[in-house]
């Protein structure tokens, strides 16, 4: 493809399901697909750009790269409005997760601040990649939340040649298909299938609710035994603790 919509990234993603995601935290929604049956969702090696960045939630929207070739990736053809690159920073969908398969190849910038910056004023929620960023400090001033595997200062034609646009890709080890949900905080980057997400963020939304009670016990002194996780039990005791109130909550 080359750039057209999916039918992914068609609805945009509920601010409730987007709230609940970010509340809940990226470990959590991992165990929630666990309980799907899902086990490789989190990115390896994947990290975010700036320590106490907003959690990052949306539909993700692919660029994906390949080993460049010095007869094709040049300056010229990269400064082409039709380079895919430059295009993907022009397409990618307001609200959306540009997610970029750089194969983990950190040779090469997968981005810099002034992609950074135009993403950032277009609305789109953030970048995630399995390779690196260059200008990585003006990349943070811009406020864009991003996440990779490691610096790369090198231009992008050195080591990188853009070949599709909102397809399905692999980074940092997981599959990713345009419509697909991404979180990102301070753990990792978690992929969540666009058709489970809304169970995925009730259930995960219900687990760090109770782990607020959980971790309450636990400060008075009481044994993780029986309480997590969860028994039918503590979860009468949660529920009658929510009825009252949260009491006790900091």
């Amino acid at each position: 493809m080359t750039g057209a919509a999916s039918t992914g990234l068609a609805q945009p993603l509920p601010e409730r399901v987007r709230a609940q995601l970010a509340q809940a935290g990226s470990a959590t929604v991992a165990n929630m697909l666990l309980r799907h049956g899902l086990r490789n969702v989190i990115m390896n090696g994947v990290r975010p750009l700036a320590a106490g960045q907003q959690p990052l939630v949306g539909p993700a929207y692919t660029l994906r790269f390949i080993p460049a070739r010095e007869d094709l990736d040049t300056l010229a053809t990269y400064a082409s409005s039709e380079n895919l690159h430059r295009r993907a920073m022009e397409e990618c969908p307001p609200g959306a997760v540009l997610v970029i398969d750089a194969f983990g190849c950190t040779t090469a910038a997968s981005m810099g601040d002034m992609m950074a910056a135009r993403l950032k004023q277009r609305g789109v929620s953030g970048v995630v990649t399995d390779g690196g960023y260059r200008d990585s400090a003006a990349i943070r001033e811009t406020g864009l939340p991003c996440y990779q595997r490691d610096n790369a200062p090198r231009a992008t034609p050195v080591a990188l040649h853009p070949v599709a646009l909102d397809e399905p890709v692999g980074c940092g080890g997981v599959a990713v298909y345009p419509g697909d949900v991404v979180l990102g905080d301070s753990d990792g980057v978690v992929v969540v299938p666009r058709e489970l997400v809304a169970d995925v963020a009730a259930e995960a939304a219900d687990a760090a609710a109770y782990e607020e009670f959980a971790a309450l016990e636990i400060r008075r002194g009481r044994s993780l035994f029986g309480l997590f996780p969860a028994t039918p039990e503590s979860r009468q005791e949660y529920d009658t603790w929510v009825a009252a109130g949260r009491p006790g909550r900091e």
